[in-house]
Parts: C-alpha cells; sequence; structure tokens
C-alpha cells in the first residue's frame, strides 16, 4: 500500500508542474536608436584651386564631310573630312584615352574627384547633320561619348539635325548642351537678347530630351565678363569658350576648348592637343 501511495503522490506532481519554457526570455527592447552616419559633401574648389588643376583635352568639331571646290581657306578649319575624322577618333583609342562627360569634368574640378586614364572631351557645335550621320557611327566603334552644343534655330532644315536625331542622341548617353538660338556674338548681347538666346534654346531642348541643360558654348568661342552673370542666371553649371585664357574669378564658365582643322591628320591632332592642354 505504501508503494501505491508513493506511485500515486509521484503522479500528481508530475501533472501539476510546469514544463520548461522551450524559448529564451525575451531581451528588454533598447531605447538606444542608431542612425546613419551622414558623408559630409566636401566644399566646392575655389576658383585658384580649379585654375591650378591639369587642363583636360576639349576637343570641337563643326561640319564632317570632303571638302569642295568652293571651300576656302577659312572653311576648311573648319571641315573635317570623315576619313581625317576617322584616323584622329581611332588614335585617341588606340593611345588609350577615355572620353569624359562635362559631369565628370565639374566633378574633378571641383572636388578633386578621379578621373579615368587618358581623360578627353570631345564637343560638336553647330547641330551640322554630319555629326550625327558621320560623327556618331565613328564614337560608338570605341564606346566614346560626346557633347552636342546645339543651336536651336537651325533644327530640322536641310543638312542639320533633326530633333529626333537629337533626341536619340540623349537617349544614347550623349550630352545635349546650349549653343545659343542663332548663333550671335554674346559681346553684342543686350539684357533683352538673353531669354531668346538662353531661356528659349533650353526650355526648346529640355522639351526634346527630357532631360535638364546645364551647359553652354559661347557662338565662335567669344565671351566677357558681362556675359557670366547672365549664364548663371540660366542655371548653367559651365560654359565652354575657344583658347583664349580663362577667366581667373570663374574659370569653370571660360572652359577652354581646340577647334581641330581639316587639315591635321591624327598624329599632328595628338601633338597639338598635348601642348594646347598642358599645364600652365
Amino acid at each position: 500500500m505504501i508503494a501505491v501511495a508513493l506511485l500515486t503522490l509521484s503522479l500528481s506532481y508530475s501533472c501539476n508542474k510546469k514544463p520548461a519554457l522551450l524559448t529564451a526570455p525575451v531581451k528588454q527592447a533598447s531605447h538606444v536608436v542608431s542612425r546613419p552616419v551622414e558623408e559630409t559633401k566636401p566644399l566646392p574648389a575655389d576658383a585658384a584651386t580649379i585654375l591650378g588643376r591639369q587642363q583636360v583635352p576639349i576637343l570641337c568639331y563643326h561640319q564632317l564631310r570632303d571638302w569642295r571646290a568652293s571651300d576656302g581657306k577659312v572653311a576648311r578649319d573648319y571641315i573635317v573630312p570623315p576619313a581625317k575624322f576617322a584616323e584622329q577618333i581611332k588614335l585617341l583609342a588606340d593611345s588609350g584615352y577615355h572620353s569624359i562627360l562635362p559631369d565628370d569634368l565639374m566633378n574633378y574640378l571641383l572636388y578633386g574627384k578621379e578621373l579615368p586614364s587618358k581623360p578627353f572631351m570631345i564637343t560638336f557645335d553647330d547641330t551640322d547633320d554630319s555629326q550625327f550621320t558621320v560623327g556618331l557611327p565613328e564614337l560608338e566603334k570605341y564606346g566614346f561619348k560626346g557633347v552636342f552644343f546645339i543651336m536651336t534655330v537651325s533644327m530640322n532644315r536641310p543638312h542639320y539635325m533633326s530633333t529626333a536625331n537629337i533626341k536619340t542622341l540623349s537617349d544614347k548617353g550623349h550630352v545635349i548642351a546650349s549653343h545659343t538660338w542663332d548663333h550671335h556674338n554674346v559681346k553684342k548681347y543686350t539684357d533683352t537678347d538673353w531669354p531668346l538666346q538662353l531661356e528659349k534654346p533650353t526650355r526648346q531642348l529640355e522639351a526634346i530630351t527630357g532631360k535638364k541643360i546645364e551647359y553652354f558654348a559661347y557662338p565662335f568661342g567669344l565671351w566677357n565678363p558681362e556675359a557670366i552673370p547672365h549664364v548663371k542666371n540660366y542655371s548653367m553649371k559651365a560654359a565652354f569658350q575657344l583658347s583664349e585664357k580663362r577667366d581667373p574669378s570663374n574659370p569653370l564658365y571660360t572652359i577652354r576648348r581646340m577647334i581641330v582643322p581639316g587639315s591635321w591628320d591624327g598624329k599632328t591632332m595628338l601633338n597639338v592637343m598635348n601642348r594646347t592642354f598642358a599645364r600652365g
């Protein structure tokens, strides 16, 4: 009987005992909230620092076609035969050059961001249709990207690019930029000229590309200090001239370029380019 009583007592105790927990106890929530560390954006460089950086070679082209008997000496400086252009672009590629775009240049000049080895920029002025039919295929052979400064009065006219051409260039990753409405000399502008020559073209090109237009090239490469505040007023990040000295206070609005004459072979172009954009 004693054994039976002990067994009954043991079974009763086991049925009333709570089972051990199978999960760890919940930790009390911490009141400390971790926040992501905000990166401090570097301050943009001042004019002296920008002027002290190594210049990036920037080439400027206009028409890409064979010379005609009616083309004079001055005209031939702006007309590069397709075979010469192909030779020049191939030599740049074979020599290890890498094309960059204006945003790359700005990040380098303002913040010292590293560029690819042997950087250069290729630009086209005035909207000539040969830039699309001849220039684009040559650039695509080597994965180069270019900047097309558009004179909007000539769009859709014979021998000039169509709005569809311009949209295609933009969609392919090339930069569309402003070159005024009708190519008048900026030095002769009055305050009333700027809305027509810069605001109107900017809106037209933005409507065509669906992208913000942020860069400008002076017609004939000519500029004066009075023009720079107007260019800034229309939200242009930078402006491009030709080969004059840069403005010491506004180097981003007087970036230098070099016209490539139609008489140069690839080696001549490369030699002159390197001399033109040497530090100093």
